[in-house]
């Protein structure tokens, strides 16, 4: 019997039909994800008016919706680990999209708050799990350029959610729910029938399922196998038959989980934080109206998909513990000087796009870098939790906004203070233990006799 070492095999494949078939279907339950998350922001004032309250009146829907999203995180993220990627990534899809359609039929205020709540269980172990997969499925030197591309999808699902508000006037805002209900649920048998499972958990699970081999030879027909192979992942070096949470902080990783939920509790929270209170700040600060704030926006948003994508090429070929901090030095950099820089000046555009870009890029490299830290068995688990503390960043640093405006500060002094938080992102991603790029020297050869 011969050791065939899975992970070797899938780092030496060129990118073939079936990586892009793997990478086009995360990415659009990426976008759908996106889409839904943050859908009802887009939408929000006609939902308020017509249960007759006022805009305030959705903050209800908007905290159990974020709390849904912080205990998915926790809590459905791991099932991943122990049940497959594709199957959970599967029902849960189905799971948020019928809950989406029947949000669409509220009656009350509270009752569409209580449904995007349990839907955000659901929503919220989509990009951890379509990660995970992305990064067991992928050759290793492609393997940061197409989880960049993926988020990238759920970047682009969240500006998406914006095109519901031209349908709101003919067809209410229930069309919002009915569009991003039924997306998943056409989606789910597509991804039944052409998404493979990881094969770096099947191996975890049960070197001996012929599903396997299988796998191996839709990947590369050309690969002979005698049906008497030992199949082994050289990337795992976990022993336990089966994952537990608690791996998360055992063998090691209890610093680096430490560092890397810390970093995402401030990225994530930061981004929350300018994404709700920015335009206020310029508004109150600054007296620039929010609708030409928008406009400025919007070059904002393509900075951050420019960051996206360009961190995945880089990630390829850069050691990722150097990397990162650059971006979010920058990220903070840039923050310093938009506090002074006029708002219909040359500069100011440029200077929102640097900022979106090592926000969008700085982000996105810490998912990908959790995809390299933790191992097959508690991938999932991991980079959903990192999520969770994420998710709980993001309820508790847009609390500054208000207390910001409230106190009267001013522009430079707000985003002065705000800056702080990439800047310690930065320092905590010095402090993690060097990861190697991709690029990396290879395992070693996919069968040793």
């Amino acid at each position: 019997m011969r050791s065939f070492d899975i992970q070797a095999f899938i780092d030496e494949q060129r990118t073939k039909p079936i990586h892009y078939i793997v990478l086009a279907l995360c990415t659009i339950v990426m976008f759908i994800d996106g889409f839904d998350i943050f859908m009802v922001g887009k939408i929000a004032p006609a939902i308020a008016q017509d249960f007759g309250i006022t805009p305030a009146g959705m903050t209800m829907v908007f905290l159990l919706q974020q709390i849904g999203l912080a205990l998915g995180s926790f809590f459905i993220s791991p099932l991943a680990d122990y049940f497959g990627r594709r199957r959970t990534l599967v029902i849960s899809s189905i799971i948020f999209g019928l809950l989406t359609i029947l949000t669409a039929f509220s009656t009350s205020i509270l009752m569409l708050a209580v449904l995007r709540g349990v839907s955000g269980l659901f929503l919220a172990g989509v990009l951890p799990i379509a990660v995970a997969l992305l990064s067991e499925f992928t050759p290793k030197q492609r393997r940061s350029s197409f989880i960049a591309v993926g988020m990238a999808g759920y970047s682009l699902g969240n500006a998406a959610g914006a095109g519901v508000a031209l349908l709101v006037p003919d067809f209410g805002w229930e069309s919002g729910f009915w569009i991003g209900g039924l997306m998943p649920l056409l989606l789910a048998p597509f991804m039944m029938m052409s998404l493979p499972e990881s094969l770096a958990f099947r191996v975890t699970r049960n070197p001996q399922d012929p599903i396997i081999a299988k796998t191996v030879k839709r990947i590369s027909p050309a690969t002979i196998l005698t049906g008497e192979e030992r199949f082994f992942s050289s990337a795992d070096k976990s022993k336990a038959a089966k994952p537990h949470v608690l791996d998360v902080f055992r063998h090691g990783r209890a610093r680096s989980s430490v560092i890397i939920f810390s970093a995402c509790t401030l990225s994530m929270g930061t981004i929350a934080l300018l994404a709700a209170w920015l335009p206020s700040f310029f508004q109150q600060m600054a007296g620039i109206p929010i609708q030409r704030f928008a406009i400025a926006a919007v070059i904002g948003f393509l900075g951050g998909m420019a960051g996206m994508l360009t961190i995945g090429y880089l990630m390829d070929r850069i050691r990722p513990t150097r990397l990162l901090p650059c971006y979010f030095i920058g990220y903070g950099a840039g923050l310093l000087i938009l506090g002074h820089v006029p708002f219909g000046s040359l500069f100011f555009i440029p200077l929102l796009f640097s900022i979106s870009f090592f926000q969008g890029g700085g982000q996105a490299g810490l998912n990908m870098l959790m995809a390299q830290i933790y191992p097959t068995s508690i991938r999932s688990t991991g980079i959903g939790w990192a999520g969770g503390a994420g998710r709980i960043g993001g309820v508790i640093l847009p609390l500054f906004g208000g207390l910001a405006l409230a106190s009267s500060f001013t522009l430079p002094l707000t985003l002065s203070l705000v800056a702080i938080a990439p800047f310690i992102v930065a320092l905590l991603v010095l402090l993690l233990r060097p990861v190697e790029s991709p690029q990396a020297p290879n395992l070693a050869a996919t069968a040793n006799t």
